[in-house]
């Protein structure tokens, strides 16, 4: 199987003056502003890694609920952050780090199946699988 997604983007002006807007297919994101100061400063907005760590904090967590599912476990709940860190490398900019932060309600699973299973999603989410920069986890297990 196959499955292709689409996303696109239109920008006008140069790169510190100038205004894009991001939209998907869906319909989810629809013209979204996005721009420089949105990206590099505190203006108020999205930028693309932004969007790459709602991305990958969804993926994850679905891979999560499969893995979990497969070994027997379903969770209550399951909240993931993605912590994306830009920095400047080889004289431009570069997604080093991304930090998954979960916390998790799963009945009847111990600590150390519970880091097995979500180290296992971690590798195995299609997202992580297309970065190129170091992701941790920290998965903390709520009862």
């Amino acid at each position: 199987m196959k499955i292709v997604r689409k996303a696109s983007a239109v920008w006008s002006g140069g790169l510190k003056d100038g205004k894009g807007a991001i939209s998907t297919e869906s319909g989810a994101l629809t013209g979204k502003v996005y721009g420089f100061a949105m990206r590099f400063g505190d203006e108020k907005g999205t930028n693309p890694e932004e969007l790459i760590g709602a991305a990958h904090a969804g993926c994850f967590t679905m891979a999560l609920s499969k893995v979990l599912g497969d070994a027997g476990y379903t969770a209550t709940q399951m909240d993931t952050d993605a912590k994306v860190t830009m920095e400047e490398k080889d004289g431009g900019f570069a997604i080093t780090h991304i930090l998954l932060v979960l916390k998790a309600k799963i009945p009847n699973i111990d600590e150390a199946k519970f880091v097995e299973l979500a180290n296992a999603a971690k590798a195995g989410c299609p997202i992580s699988k297309v970065l190129n920069a170091e992701i941790a986890l920290d998965a903390k297990l709520v009862i």
